[in-house]
């Protein structure tokens, strides 16, 4: 069963500038609870116990939401609010979580690469730290279910539109049964000419320690940085992986329309706001 997952939050944000300038993106809030809270939840959920966050200068207020805030939980107990109190603690004790920075924002590839001495030689799950899909199932724990099935690294992917194919990854698939496929092949922001399909790597992958190696020996790729599509470009090529075409919907937390959609679509389904938000929508609808 796979223990360990690491989550990639370094990025820079740049497109959700200015809001990302002091706090992180990973740190914007859906609704009620920052997008990382979502993330971390999903691999508790599947049974993940050990979580490492890579992040960089400047995102220190992702330890400090995962930690107990002593004078913060002593004023809610003075006052009596108590459902607060017993979420706020709950966050705390989520999973054993560690932190590490990547200096240098060299790429998804080498962020992975600084998780080399936590993994070890065990299986580990990979969720990225732009990418919130909620639904009923977690999708991470598909992905580990697959991975128990196959025994091979697996990737979550999704079909999307020639526009987004060029911005992700195009991989080379044959079906295998249900929402499962062979995947032979991958290339990181094809040209339209060069797309294997429009099946792409959205946010979630479940790989064997062995990526390290070829990590470490992998060259630079598109935009100058580390690609780990590229290497596990490699694993598909050599050894064959799976595409798990997961349930749940994914949010783009690094894109201003995925973070509006997030916040509507949860918003809607949310105990405490849903009525309101509802009405406010269709009274809003009226004026468009």
């Amino acid at each position: 069963m796979i223990k360990k997952a690491i989550i990639p939050a370094a990025g820079l944000g740049t497109r959700v500038l200015p809001a990302s300038k002091a706090l992180p993106k990973e740190m914007l809030p859906i609704v009620d609870k920052p997008a990382i809270q979502y993330i971390v939840e999903e691999a508790v959920n599947a049974g993940i116990t050990d979580i490492l966050i890579i992040t960089n200068r400047g995102k220190g207020v992702i330890e400090d939401h995962f930690d107990h805030s002593i004078e913060l939980e002593a004023m809610l107990e003075k006052r009596g609010n108590t459902e607060v109190l017993k979420e706020l603690q709950r966050v705390a004790k989520l999973a054993n979580i560690y932190y590490i920075r990547q200096r240098e924002t060299k790429g998804l590839g080498d962020a992975v690469l600084r998780a080399k001495e936590f993994v070890g030689d065990e299986p580990f799950a990979v969720l990225y730290g732009d990418d919130v899909i909620i639904g009923d199932t977690p999708a991470i724990g598909e992905l580990c279910d697959a991975y128990e099935k196959y025994g091979k690294s697996i990737v979550g992917i999704k079909e999307v539109s020639d526009e987004f194919v060029v911005k992700y990854c195009s991989l080379k698939v044959e079906k295998l049964e249900e929402k499962n496929y062979a995947v032979s092949d991958m290339i990181e922001k094809p040209k339209l000419n060069e797309k294997f399909s429009n099946y792409a790597i959205l946010g979630r992958c479940v790989l064997d320690s062995e990526i390290f190696n070829i990590l470490e020996n992998t060259p630079l790729g598109a935009g100058g940085e580390l690609q780990l599509t590229d290497a596990m470009a490699v694993i598909a090529r050599e050894k064959g992986m799976v595409g798990v075409d997961f349930s749940g919907k994914r949010y783009d937390m690094g894109n201003k329309f995925g973070i509006l959609q997030a916040n509507i679509e949860v918003g809607i389904k949310h105990p405490e706001i849903s009525e309101q938000l509802r009405q406010y929508i269709k009274e809003l609808a009226q004026k468009l």
